[in-house]
């Protein structure tokens, strides 16, 4: 699917919305119904575009960036390893490959070459009560990783009320779903989820959804300094400009980058960039909020529920883990990597 419409057709709409977004699954239905859930697929020349859409959506309302997210990541996933896949018109859709220990799904019949029976419980299921599809990875008879495709109303999908207590991200309800002979049908081949090129090229786009929240941030503490000449606000402001505008920048370098090699693993860029960004966001949260105080925290709807969610949406990073794999590999680079 070829990206129709521009940057200014995606402003245009999301100045519509009723921010914060309330019902995110149904502001997403109007995204598909005005085909503005048609991004470019990473790695095909216009992968800085598919960023500037998902930093959009994410500094205008995270719950329905998150789904937004999911639904676009489906769409190109479907794209890489299935395209003759026939997508439900007017479909919604969710990503759902988060697999604890506790909750996984298993295939436990086989209907035919590509459709299966489901079994199990899977976790961290954001929008399931209000999309209308999801992709997610399962486990098959021979112990490995599938993608499969599910109609979620359907009998045998028990979207439950268990495992989401958030206060930030809760319009997201990123709660349980268990499974009892469910019907799914299988997208790609076994381990095609982790083998693409594209997981680390849409790893990257949660990054730029972190991006561009941590932007709406700044743009606040900016307006204010634009009216306001506090010195210590300002000094806030050029620290947060030296963090956003290096990210930016980076961001730009990367998705020229997969553009470049689209088939080439981005990992070691990918995770550079995410933690580039996350940081950048705990940056925006810090400064805006030392500089402007408890008065929007607590009379500003927009910017209120921006920094109860952005927090909860970074913790999708491993913070640690993620850095420990990045510090692996560096390890390992010869001596003066870092030179100009």
């Amino acid at each position: 699917m070829e990206r129709r419409f521009s940057d200014a057709d995606l402003q245009a709409f999301l100045r519509t919305l009723t921010v914060p977004v309330r019902k995110p699954g149904a502001a997403l239905s109007q995204v598909v119904n005005e085909g503005l859930d048609r991004l470019p697929y990473p790695g095909g020349g216009s992968t800085l575009q598919r960023w500037r859409g998902l930093a959009s959506v994410a500094a205008t309302d995270l719950s329905l960036c998150k789904l937004y997210e999911g639904h676009t990541d489906a769409l190109a996933i479907i794209a890489e390893v299935q395209a003759d896949y026939a997508m439900p018109a007017d479909s919604t859709w969710g990503m759902w490959a988060a697999e604890p220990p506790q909750a996984r799904v298993h295939i436990n019949a086989r209907t035919s070459a590509k459709d299966v029976r489901l079994d199990g419980l899977k976790a961290w299921c954001s929008g399931a009560k209000e999309i209308s599809h999801a992709l997610l990875t399962c486990w098959d008879e021979e112990g490995q990783q599938q993608l499969v495709a599910v109609a979620l109303q359907q009998p045998g999908i028990d979207v439950t009320d268990q495992g989401w207590n958030a206060v930030g991200m809760a319009a997201t309800a990123s709660v349980e779903v268990r499974f009892d002979q469910a019907r799914g049908h299988l997208i790609g081949p076994p381990g095609a989820y982790l083998s693409r090129p594209g997981f680390w090229q849409g790893g990257a786009g949660i990054g730029a959804c972190w991006f561009g929240a941590a932007q709406a941030l700044g743009e606040a503490l900016r307006s204010h300094c634009h009216k306001r000449a506090e010195p210590h606000a300002l000094a806030h402001l050029g620290a947060l400009d030296t963090a956003l505008s290096c990210t930016a920048d980076s961001l730009r370098a990367g998705a020229a980058w997969i553009d470049e090699h689209p088939y080439a693993s981005a990992e070691r860029l990918v995770r550079r960039l995410r933690s580039q960004c996350e940081l950048a966001a705990a940056q925006a949260i810090e400064h805006v909020g030392r500089a402007l105080g408890a008065a929007p925290f607590c009379r500003d709807e927009k910017f209120a529920q921006l920094l109860a969610d952005l927090p909860v949406y970074v913790r999708q990073s491993h913070a640690e883990r993620d850095l420990a794999a990045q510090g692996e590999r560096v390890a390992e680079e010869p001596e003066g990597s870092w030179m100009l």
